[in-house]
């Protein structure tokens, strides 16, 4: 009886343990907590709709220079070097940068990364900076006018339909959601703080990069005139963008 007495005292406890404490399986036992309305509070969150958005997480060490990628098209197959002078830190590369990346490159874009011997369509890096991005004149588009806008406005300042479609299809699900965007395309706001430096030296060069704000309501800004580009002769072409938060 004495036995049984002490079973049932021991079962109350843990009881009243598991209310004052909740259920075990709702104890999260580490560094990363989840709040109630079902978003991760941790270096990544967790999108509504069930996906997870890395890209637009903030950087403690900057803003996001996210996916940059550099396409080379030479006239004949030669032998390519491209190194990056980031006021920043680089935070992927793909393929390995290490001191530069070596290269060779058909005319048709394909590049043969020297270090691996592995083939490629493209040089990608993505890093974190304190650039200061000039938003005086831009675009505010609706989010969901965002795949028509880039689509005329890419097209407009150089890119073929295979580089804007890669590039709308890594920019659109971050911003097609948003009320509005802030668009500005930059220039030496950008390149001043990402120096590419390419031997041979391309004949043309085209570097396009897109920061933008998301907003909860449209806001006028002057109209930003884009610059024509003409490819000819040994031509690169890099894309990028970065979410600056309003």
């Amino acid at each position: 009886m004495q036995r049984l007495k002490l079973l049932v005292i021991l079962a109350a406890l843990g009881c009243a343990a598991i209310l004052l404490t909740g259920c075990p399986g709702d104890q999260n036992d580490g560094a990363e907590t989840t709040d109630t309305r079902g978003t991760t509070n941790g270096a990544e969150t967790t999108d509504p709709r069930g996906t997870t958005n890395i890209a637009e997480t903030t950087d403690p060490r900057g803003t996001t220079a996210a996916k940059p990628v550099i396409y080379l098209y030479p006239t004949d197959t030669m032998q390519v070097s491209v190194t990056l002078d980031l006021s920043g830190q680089l935070t992927c590369t793909y393929p390995g940068y290490a001191d530069g990346w070596d290269v060779t490159a058909k005319p048709d874009g394909t590049l043969t990364n020297q270090a691996d011997g592995k083939e490629y369509s493209y040089l990608y890096w993505e890093g974190v900076c304190d650039t200061q991005y000039d938003f005086s004149k831009g675009f505010v588009v609706r989010g969901q006018d965002t795949a028509a806008f880039l689509q005329a406005k890419l097209s407009a300042l150089g890119l073929t339909a295979k580089e804007y479609n890669e590039f709308i299809v890594y920019w659109l699900p971050q911003m097609q959601d948003n009320p509005y965007n802030l668009i500005s395309f930059q220039s030496d706001a950008y390149t001043d703080t990402a120096v590419l430096d390419i031997t041979p030296e391309p004949d043309s060069l085209l570097r396009v990069f897109m920061a933008y704000k998301p907003l909860e309501q449209y806001e006028a800004v002057e109209p930003q005139v884009l610059p024509a580009f003409e490819r000819e002769g040994f031509t690169v072409v890099e894309w990028g963008g970065s979410c600056v938060e309003p």
